[in-house]
C-alpha cells in the first residue's frame, strides 16, 4: 500500500485531525455555547500564566501579563470609552503588544474589531469606517501623524479617537494609558463576551482592491477558529516559538500566527517590521522554530549575502503562501532541510488548501475524502474573453486532470461565504450562480490552479495576471520563475502591456539588477530564447532601484502596466528584445516610434 498510496499514513492523520478539529466546532455549534479563540486565551493565561506569551524588543510579555493588560484596557473600554456589546470599534496599530492587548480587551466586551492597513490613508481610512460602520478608532503612537488630513472628517461622522498613549498634541485626539493605572485588572463580566452562534462577526480584515478600495471581509468566529488550529495541523506543539514578522493587520500574522499561538499555548517572537538582515540573527536569539512567511520574503532572505552561520539555527518550518519553486528550492539548499508548508486560502475564502506533505511548488493536497468534506472544483477558462467557458446549457465544464482551470469552492451549509462588510454588491460579485447545477452557488477565487494525478495542486496563475500574446497565455509566475535564475537579477516582475496595432499584451519585465552586477543584454537574450518559448519571452525590460510591493508582499504590477514602455514617459531605463543583434538593446525614442507605427515587427 505504501507504495502505490506513498502518502496514505500521512494523509489520513491529517485528515482525522481536520475531522477531529471540525467536529468540535460543530459541537459548539450545536451546543450554542462557542469556545472563541480569546476563551482560548484566558483559558491558556490560567494553565501557564508564566510561559512568555510574546517577545518584542528585548521584553518578554507573559500569558498572564497579556491578560491583566488587556482586562485593565477592556476596563477603560467600558468606563471611559462607554463602549457596548456589539459596537464596531477600529484599530490602526503597527505591530506590538499593545495590538493584541487592546484587540483582546476589546474582544472581552464582545466589540468586533476592524484592523486598518497602517499604509492607508486618507481616501481610504475614510471609506473603510464607512464600511464596517465603526464609531471609534484606536491609534497606535507612532500612526497620529497619518490622521492629520482627515481627523475633521473622523469628527464630522461623530468618529471618537482614542490614542494609545499617555499625551498627544492633537486636541481633539484621547489618550487611552493615563486611564490605564485608575482602573482594576480584573475581568470584565464574562457574559459580555460569550457568543451562542460561531457565524458571529468578530473581526474585519480588510483585503487590498488593487485598484479599487479596500473590501472588508467579514471575519466570524468559526474563520477565526479554523485559522487558529493551522499550526497544530501541520505538527506544531505548546514547545514551538514562532516568528510572525508580518503585519498583524493581515489575516496570516493574527489569525494564524496569535491565533495559532494561543491554540498552542506556545511563545510569538513578534517583530514590528520584517527585516531580511536581522531574521536568522533573531532566530538563533529567539531558538525559533517556527517562521511565518508570504509572497516575496523567502526571496529577501535568499538575497542576504551568504555567511557560514546560514544553517545554523533551530527552526523546522516555515508556514505561509506565494513561494515561488525556485526561491523554494534555493532557500532549502541554503538555510537547510525546513519543512516549508503552504497554506492556500484567501482572507474571506470558504476554502482552504494545505501542504502537508511539504512537497516543493505545490500549494496544497487533495484526495477522495477532502472533495467529500469540501466541495471545490476547477472549471475552463476562457483567457482572451476573460471568463469561465460555458456550453449550450450555460454550465461551467471540469477541466481534466492536469489542466489549468478556475478554482471555484461551492458555497453550503459547512463552507459559508460571509463576504464583505457593507456591500452586498461586492460579496455578490464574488458568487458564481448556475455553475454546475441550476441554483448552485459558488465562490470565484480568481485563480487558475492544476491537480495532478497524486492529488497535488499547483497556483499556475492569477486571473488577470496571465496575459495574451500571438494567440498563446502567458502565464507571469513561469516568466519570473525562468528570469529569476538569470545570476545578475536580484528580483523581477512580469506584466503585459498594450502594444498599439496588436492583438493581447506584449511581455514586459521589471527587473532589479544586484548591487554589485551590470545588466548583460546578450547573457538576458541567451537566457530568455533558451528557456522560453517565443511567445513568453519579455520584449520589453525596465530596471528599476526598487520594487513597488503591496503590504503583503506582493508585487504591485498595475501601475507598471499603466506606464507602459514610452522612453519619453518613463524614467527608468528600458531596453527591447532584438534578435539581429541578439541582445536586449536600448530602447531609444526611434525604436519605439517605429514599434508604434507599426513599422519595427515584434
Amino acid at each position: 500500500a505504501a507504495l502505490r498510496f506513498p502518502y496514505l499514513w500521512r494523509d489520513a492523520s491529517f485528515l482525522l485531525k481536520v475531522l477531529r478539529y471540525g467536529a468540535r466546532l460543530e459541537l459548539y455549534r450545536l451546543r450554542g455555547d462557542v469556545r472563541t479563540v480569546v476563551d482560548r486565551f484566558v483559558q491558556q493565561a490560567r494553565r501557564v500564566p508564566d510561559k512568555p506569551f510574546v517577545l518584542y524588543g528585548d521584553a518578554a510579555h507573559t500569558y498572564r501579563d497579556v491578560e491583566l493588560r488587556s482586562n485593565r484596557l477592556a476596563q477603560v473600554f467600558l468606563q471611559r470609552l462607554r463602549l457596548r456589546r456589539g459596537d464596531c470599534v477600529a484599530l490602526l496599530m503597527s505591530n506590538e503588544p499593545d495590538f493584541l492587548c487592546a484587540w483582546f480587551g476589546l474582544a472581552k466586551l464582545g466589540c468586533p474589531v476592524a484592523f486598518l492597513n497602517t499604509n492607508i490613508r486618507a481616501k481610504s481610512l475614510l471609506h473603510c469606517f464607512r464600511c464596517c460602520g465603526a464609531s471609534t478608532l484606536i491609534v497606535g503612537p507612532d500612526l497620529l501623524d497619518s490622521l492629520q488630513g482627515i481627523l475633521p472628517s473622523l469628527l464630522e461622522d461623530s468618529i471618537q479617537v482614542w490614542a494609545m498613549a499617555e499625551r498627544t498634541d492633537l486636541p481633539q485626539v484621547s489618550t487611552l494609558l493615563d486611564n490605564i493605572h485608575a482602573v482594576s485588572d480584573r475581568p470584565v463580566p464574562e457574559a459580555l463576551r460569550k457568543t451562542t452562534s460561531i457565524k458571529a462577526p468578530t473581526l474585519y480584515i480588510f483585503t487590498s482592491g488593487t485598484t479599487g478600495l479596500p473590501k472588508a471581509a467579514v471575519i466570524t468566529h468559526l474563520q477565526s477558529l479554523k485559522a487558529a488550529a493551522g499550526f497544530w495541523a501541520f505538527g506544531a506543539t505548546e514547545d514551538d516559538v514562532i516568528y510572525t514578522p508580518l503585519p498583524l493587520y493581515h489575516s496570516a500574522a493574527s489569525l494564524i500566527g496569535i491565533g495559532g499561538t494561543i491554540e498552542l499555548g506556545a511563545t510569538c517572537v513578534l517583530k514590528k517590521k520584517f527585516s531580511a538582515s536581522h531574521f536568522w540573527n533573531d532566530c538563533r536569539k529567539h531558538d525559533v522554530t517556527i517562521f511565518q512567511y508570504i509572497g516575496e520574503l523567502c526571496r529577501y532572505l535568499c538575497n542576504q549575502p551568504k555567511t557560514e552561520l546560514d544553517k545554523v539555527h533551530q527552526v523546522r518550518m516555515g508556514v505561509g503562501n506565494g513561494l515561488r519553486q525556485d526561491v523554494w528550492r534555493e532557500f532549502l539548499s541554503r538555510f537547510g532541510n525546513i519543512k516549508m508548508c503552504e497554506v492556500y486560502g484567501s482572507t474571506e475564502g470558504n476554502l482552504c488548501f494545505m501542504n502537508h506533505i511539504g512537497k516543493i511548488g505545490v500549494v496544497g493536497r487533495s484526495n477522495f475524502f477532502y472533495r467529500l468534506l469540501f466541495k471545490y472544483d476547477l472549471v475552463k477558462y476562457d483567457m482572451v474573453k476573460d471568463e469561465p467557458v460555458r456550453d449550450q446549457h450555460g454550465f461551467c465544464q471540469r477541466v481534466k486532470t492536469g489542466e489549468t482551470g478556475l478554482l471555484l469552492s461551492k458555497v453550503s451549509f459547512f463552507s459559508p461565504f460571509f463576504g464583505y462588510a457593507g456591500s452586498k454588491k461586492l460579496t455578490e460579485r464574488k458568487l458564481m450562480r448556475n455553475v454546475l447545477a441550476k441554483g448552485d452557488a459558488y465562490f470565484n477565487t480568481g485563480d487558475l490552479m492544476a491537480e495532478d494525478h497524486d492529488g497535488f495542486i499547483c497556483f499556475r496563475d492569477r486571473v488577470g495576471d496571465t496575459y495574451r500574446w500571438k494567440g498563446e497565455n502567458v502565464a507571469t509566475t513561469e516568466v519570473m520563475e525562468t528570469l529569476g535564475l538569470v545570476d545578475f537579477i536580484q528580483e523581477v516582475n512580469v506584466y503585459g502591456v498594450e502594444v498599439p496595432g496588436h492583438e493581447g499584451r506584449a511581455g514586459m519585465a521589471a527587473v532589479i539588477v544586484r548591487p554589485d552586477m551590470a545588466f548583460d543584454g546578450k547573457k538576458l537574450f541567451e537566457h530568455a530564447v533558451g528557456d522560453l518559448p517565443a511567445y513568453a519571452r519579455p520584449l520589453f525590460i525596465r530596471l528599476q532601484e526598487i520594487m513597488e510591493m503591496t503590504s503583503t508582499f506582493k508585487q504591485q504590477k498595475f501601475q507598471l502596466v499603466q506606464s507602459g514602455f514610452n522612453p519619453s514617459t518613463v524614467c527608468d531605463p528600458l531596453y527591447v528584445l532584438d534578435y539581429q543583434q541578439e541582445s536586449y538593446i536600448p530602447l531609444t525614442e526611434g525604436i519605439y516610434k517605429s514599434i508604434a507605427a507599426g513599422e519595427r515587427k515584434l
